[in-house]
């Protein structure tokens, strides 16, 4: 096989900061042979993440019993894995939370397995 074909290039926009760079990742068998496009350090290490370990912070809202509203925005306290978001939206709409609710309550202590709590983005009172 010629080696041009086991050579892969993943274009990225990075989200370090808001200028947004057109990232281009070389690969050779998985590993990163060359990163181009990042005007600062932050698109290399976004880059470096996106293609190995790609995570996102996952946004959403939860069911309220007994409050002011009959939702409350929530988010994951920390970022987890891109494979791990359909099975997080599963347990974060399975939760129905009792009011009062105070920014930063933990709603759900290890979602889908990531050791990654799920915290409240707004009270209910």
């Amino acid at each position: 096989m010629h080696m041009d074909h086991m050579r892969k290039k993943k274009e990225l926009i990075c989200i370090g900061c808001p200028m947004g760079c057109p990232l281009t990742v070389s690969m050779e068998q998985g590993a990163i042979l060359e990163i181009a496009g990042n005007t600062c350090p932050k698109g290399e290490a976004y880059a470096r993440k996106e293609v190995t370990n790609p995570t996102r912070i996952v946004t959403s809202t939860v069911r309220v019993e007994g409050g002011s509203r009959n939702l409350v925005s929530v988010k994951t306290k920390e970022d987890i894995p891109k494979d791990k978001i359909f099975a997080c939206m599963e347990e974060i709409n399975n939760i129905l939370a009792k009011a009062p609710i105070a920014i930063g309550d933990v709603l759900l202590e290890n979602v889908a397995g990531t050791g990654v709590a799920v915290v409240a983005t707004k009270e209910c009172i």
